[in-house]
């Protein structure tokens, strides 16, 4: 099991990235948020990794800290979600911002993430909750950790992180939320997700 690579990044793209360790290069699988926060090429880097061995999938996941890892590993313990999926899910939210979906179970803000299903959302909260329930959320007090409610600026930055996952443009998305958010500052990710859906669907198509 390899749970750690250390060496040079000689390649990187939106979904994954090469890095040389002992002369050797490791393909490694990563999320949208680990490839950000990628170094340029050539240079160090160290990810914490997962290798998953199946029948039909020998890969390498790479996260770019242990809470990303904490989060893949129980997702890929849900009936349904896979390692594959399990890294989509993770590009769509940050690691923060899904546990706390999970948690305050706002579906919205889960199916709103590509390849996530009702029913898979559904399954996410049913079977994860608890399991995240008595860790405290990053940047929370630990008396606020159950609360429901984003900081408006959290559910503004969610709630468009979302859309563009769904392939509208940022413009697109931040106008929609924008719209939807005026004057409602008690709105749920949920629900500025769905009603910004609602708008854009009136008013404009996903970018391609």
């Amino acid at each position: 099991m390899i749970a750690s690579l250390r060496g040079v990044l000689t390649d990187k793209g939106a979904g994954g990235c090469v890095i040389e360790a002992g002369g050797v290069g490791y393909l490694v699988s990563v999320s949208t948020w680990t490839a950000r926060a990628l170094p340029g090429l050539s240079e160090p880097v160290f990810l914490w990794t997962r290798q998953v061995v199946r029948e039909d999938l020998v890969a390498l996941f790479g996260f770019a800290d242990r809470e990303e890892l904490r989060l893949f590993d129980l997702l890929i313990g849900v009936s349904g979600v896979g390692p594959k999926l399990a890294i989509a899910v993770l590009s769509g939210l940050r690691p923060d911002a899904l546990a706390r979906a999970i948690r305050t179970e706002q579906l919205g803000a889960l199916v709103a993430i590509p390849g996530i299903g009702r029913k898979t959302a559904e399954r996410l909260v049913v079977e994860l909750r608890d399991k995240l329930e008595a860790v405290p959320l990053p940047g929370r007090a630990a008396g606020d950790a159950g609360a429901g409610v984003l900081p408006r600026a959290e559910r503004f930055d969610d709630a468009v992180a979302a859309l563009t996952r769904l392939g509208y443009t940022a413009g697109q998305a931040g106008e929609a939320v924008r719209k939807v958010a005026s004057g409602h500052d008690e709105l749920s990710l949920e629900d500025l997700v769905r009603r910004a859906l609602a708008l854009l669907g009136k008013t404009a198509a996903p970018a391609r």
